[in-house]
Parts: C-alpha cells; sequence; structure tokens
C-alpha cells in the first residue's frame, strides 16, 4: 500500500467525540479531515475541515465524501457493512466491511469467538420463546438478553432473574433477534487496546482496568496490577482476535477476569475505546494518533506508559464540575463540544496523572 502522507485527507464515517479526538491527532500530524454525520456542528465537525451532512446509512452522501478523501475510518462500529463496500471502491476504508460483518452481530461475533477457541461467557441464540426458555433453564434463571445489533452503554440489554416472567422478556425484545449470555461472577473488567499496522505489526498499550456504574463506564486505571502469565494472556487473546480479524487501526477487546484467574472476552470494538482516553496524556503515543498512523501506513508509534493514570467519564451535568477538575494541578481536561448535557451522555472525561519514580 502507498502511505497516505501529512498533507493528505482522512474521512471519518460518525462525527462523535471519538473522531474528535482522532481529528485533533490528525491536524496535529498535519492531514486533512472530512467527516459524515448527521449534524453540522457535531464534535467533529468543529474541528475537521470538511462536512458532509447524511446519516451514516446514506449511500449517495458516503460516497459524496469518500470521491474527497485519501482514507477513510470510523467513529462507530455502526455504519452499516454494505456502505463500506460501496466506499471501498473509492478508497481504502480502515477498519473495513469485513471486520464490521463480523463485530456488528454480537451473535456472528460470539461464533467468531468459539471458531477461534477464545473463552468467553456462556451464550445462546434468541430466536423464539422456545430458544430463550431453553437457555434459561440452562443458566439457572438468570442471564443478559441483549439485541444482536446496535446496542452500547447498556442499550439493547436486560438482565433476567429466576423471579422474572418469561412474558416480559419477550414483550421488551418484541420479536428482535438478540442473545443471552450467561452471567459471569467476574472480579473485574480489563481491557486491552491495541493497534495493528498495515504490515501485520501489533503495538500493545498497558492493561487498564474498568469500573461500570448503570452500564457506562466510570472510571479507567492504568495499569492494571496484572502477572506477568495474565499479561501475556491478555496479550495472546487480543492479538490472535486482530490478526483473525485482519483490522487495520484500533481496537479494544474487553475482558472479565475471574477469582480464579480465568479470562473470558466481553467484546470487541474495532476502533478506539473509551477506556483508552488516558492514553492522551499517559503514553508516547495516544491512541488516536496510533489509529491515525494505522490507517494511513506510517510506523506505528511506541506504546510506552510515561505515568499512570486514572480517567473519570463525565456525564451528562458533570461537566459543571470543570472548574474544580482544573483546581486539581494533576487533571488533564478534554470537553466534546456537545451542545446539550442529557443524563448519562458521555460529555467529557478528565485523565489524573501519577508521574512514575524516576529510574536511573
Amino acid at each position: 500500500m502507498t502511505m497516505v502522507l501529512p498533507g493528505g485527507t482522512i474521512g471519518v464515517l460518525g462525527g462523535g467525540q471519538l473522531g474528535r479526538m482522532m481529528a485533533l491527532a490528525a491536524r496535529r500530524m498535519g492531514y486533512r479531515i472530512v467527516v459524515l454525520d448527521p449534524s453540522a456542528r457535531c464534535p467533529t465537525a468543529q474541528v475537521a475541515d470538511g462536512v458532509v451532512v447524511g446519516s451514516l446509512d446514506d449511500r449517495e452522501a458516503a460516497v459524496h465524501l469518500a470521491k474527497q478523501v485519501d482514507v477513510i475510518t470510523l467513529d462507530t462500529e455502526h455504519v452499516p457493512a454494505e456502505i463500506l463496500d460501496e466506499l471501498e471502491r473509492h478508497a481504502p476504508v480502515r477498519p473495513g466491511a469485513s471486520v464490521l460483518r463480523t463485530i456488528q452481530d454480537r451473535q456472528t461475533q460470539k461464533q467468531f469467538l468459539d471458531r477461534l477457541g477464545i473463552p468467553q461467557a456462556a451464550w445462546a441464540p434468541v430466536g423464539s420463546d422456545i430458544e430463550l426458555a431453553g437457555a434459561l433453564a440452562r443458566f439457572g434463571g438468570r442471564g443478559i438478553v441483549k439485541h444482536r445489533r446496535a446496542g452500547y452503554d447498556g442499550k439493547g440489554q436486560m438482565r433476567v432473574e429466576p423471579t422474572d416472567q418469561l412474558a416480559t422478556v419477550t414483550s421488551w425484545l418484541r420479536g428482535t433477534p438478540a442473545v443471552i449470555e450467561e452471567v459471569v461472577p467476574f472480579a473485574r473488567e480489563i481491557s486491552a487496546i491495541l493497534a495493528r499496522g498495515v504490515s501485520g505489526e501489533v503495538r500493545m498499550y498497558p492493561i487498564a482496568e474498568n469500573v461500570h456504574r448503570r452500564h457506562i463506564l466510570h472510571t479507567t486505571r492504568a495499569p492494571a496490577t496484572l502477572s506477568d502469565v495474565a499479561w501475556r494472556r491478555v496479550h495472546d487473546i487480543a492479538s490472535s482476535i486482530a490478526e483473525a480479524l485482519g483490522t487495520i487501526g484500533v481496537m479494544a477487546v474487553e475482558m472479565f477476569e475471574l477469582d480464579s484467574g480465568e479470562l473470558l472476552v466481553n467484546e470487541i470494538a474495532p476502533r478506539p475505546h473509551n477506556s483508552g482516553h488516558w492514553t492522551i496524556d499517559a503514553c508516547v503515543t495516544s491512541q488516536f494518533e496510533q489509529l491515525v498512523r494505522a490507517m494511513t501506513g506510517l510506523p506505528l508509534g511506541s506504546t510506552e506508559r510515561l505515568a499512570d493514570a486514572h480517567m473519570e467519564n463525565l456525564l451528562g451535568d458533570e461537566i459543571e464540575r470543570w472548574p474544580e477538575i482544573l483546581a486539581d494541578p494533576r487533571a488533564k481536561l478534554h470537553l466534546y463540544g456537545k451542545s446539550e448535557a442529557r443524563p448519562g451522555r458521555k460529555m467529557g472525561h478528565v485523565t489524573r496523572l501519577f508521574p512514575r519514580p524516576h529510574q536511573s
């Protein structure tokens, strides 16, 4: 592949905060940005060189963007894979349509992991009341029912307990294809963030530990305390997934760590991830600069951690805490330029740095 050198143009499908932070890194490196989003004032558009206004399933608008750029990436994995098929005729798309086809459907994603022999929570498809009842019987009456497509931050999910009526679950599903997962009594959740370049080179960041509140990531601490054996296992799992997908760009693999030390993959995100935001301030190369490097064919950057980090999401009106945050000399504040602070909406994040002791 010919490199897309600084001065080239990157197209972004989706204009949320991930696209915004990638665009800021790309502009610092000398690239231009064009974004496709329904809003001309979305977070990415505020720092872009051009905006194509349209929905992410608008084929005409997407092709209009593709004809203006040298390479295309994603702010969200919910862009229809069929759109990416069309765009790949005009410019490289990274990650590509084949990656999204595997990731977008939870059932397809789980089947993919099963084929690789990668451990995950026991699961079953839910296409009928009979399948739902059978799976619940297997899982002791408990489970997490998830829509196969489009869920995030707890949306499209329902926890089922033995006391719940089957009719309640089927009414909530309304015939939507779903999967059910066994409830896993995990000790903690960890995130592996890695980049894979066009040559197949992989660079992984230090593993981070996550805490969720109401299904939304609340805090990430990096690095997580892991034994050398556990770190290698995390690295091997995440690297094998990236290789099997053939993805180019940045990818996150969320895993559950059980009390026994066993690791179970929870979800895969083929893009920069909320649990990797700490890398902006605490690593030589942020996950967003790394995405730019990977998709344009540049050498991948160092993932060395310069400081320990504690990242906290700012949801809804928590954005009003910015004065107290800026009063903390360890804090790095990142606001996303969103105009409306709705409950549970990610408005920004703050990373607090704790420098590592100097080693002579």
